[in-house]
């Protein structure tokens, strides 16, 4: 479905903000000449192959041109953002930047909150939102689709429930490369050679998230179907139960929501 307005990016050419436009384009879903993206340093080589798409380094310029704003800056360069945008339906990616805070930097009342990963840019992310109250139906839709357009993407009831989806979600997948490190570096005290170890693991990770995003049932009924079967993985899992390690990611977690809970305040 190809979306028929003006949406502009201020910040499209971080991390985040290309990896969503990039997947916004790849798949259709905005024409090239509906883009418009803000940044300090000018066209980005990313965007070669859509020479349409429009740049500028005004913020304002942007939002005055555009029906729907994405706002994707780091946390701590919140107030370079500095637009009037009151009528405008304005979307935020920004970690820790409250709805209250996106209504009193832009004056709009058309305020979303949400979180993305740069696994958009595949069409692979998931991307939940918040929205002001009273957003209309319409605005509803649009946001659901939009966002759905880089992977998919649902609805949450409580604003607090963004930062919890920033630490499981948030923009890179540390602690799945966290884990799969750990496997690498049990593979290499075996003896097995460093890029066979890695190909290996990156292909178990790949092929465990594709059965994973396939499978009729949840994570927790597939361990304990591993579990029963009393194999070799069963064997591994129920050590990893016995040594608590279920507890310790909840902590990395918490960690991880906490700081996406303060990282956009002043220190």
């Amino acid at each position: 479905m190809t979306l028929e307005c003006k949406i502009g990016i201020i910040g499209g050419s971080g991390q985040l903000g290309s990896a969503i436009a990039e997947g916004w384009l790849s798949g259709g879903s905005v024409r090239p000449e509906n883009l418009w993206i803000s940044n300090r340093s000018g066209r980005s080589s990313r965007f070669l192959s859509w020479p349409n798409v429009t740049f500028t380094t005004s913020n304002q310029e942007l939002t005055d041109a555009c029906d729907v704003i994405l706002l994707s800056v780091p946390p701590a360069l919140t107030d370079t953002i500095a637009i009037a945008a009151p009528e405008k339906l304005v979307i935020s990616v920004m970690a820790g930047v409250s709805l209250e805070a996106l209504s009193q930097l832009t004056g709009t009342k058309r305020a979303v909150r949400a979180m993305s990963s740069p696994a958009a840019a595949l069409g692979l992310a998931y991307s939940p939102w918040f929205a002001a109250p009273g957003l209309s139906d319409d605005d509803r839709l649009f946001v659901s689709t939009l966002l759905s357009a880089c992977g998919s993407s649902d609805e949450v009831p409580e604003e607090n429930q963004i930062d919890v989806f920033t630490a499981i979600t948030g923009p890179a997948p540390g602690f799945v490369a966290y884990f799969a490190d750990c496997m690498v570096k049990y593979a290499l005290a075996n003896g097995v050679e460093p890029d066979v170890a890695v190909r290996a693991v990156k292909q178990l990770f790949l092929a465990s998230g594709e059965i994973m995003s396939r499978d009729t049932v949840t994570p927790d009924t597939r361990v304990k179907e591993t579990v029963d079967y009393a194999g070799t993985t069963a064997a591994g899992l129920v050590k990893l139960k016995e040594l608590g390690v279920e507890g310790l990611i909840a902590e990395g977690l918490g960690a991880s929501t906490a700081r996406a809970r303060t990282i956009a305040q002043k220190v």
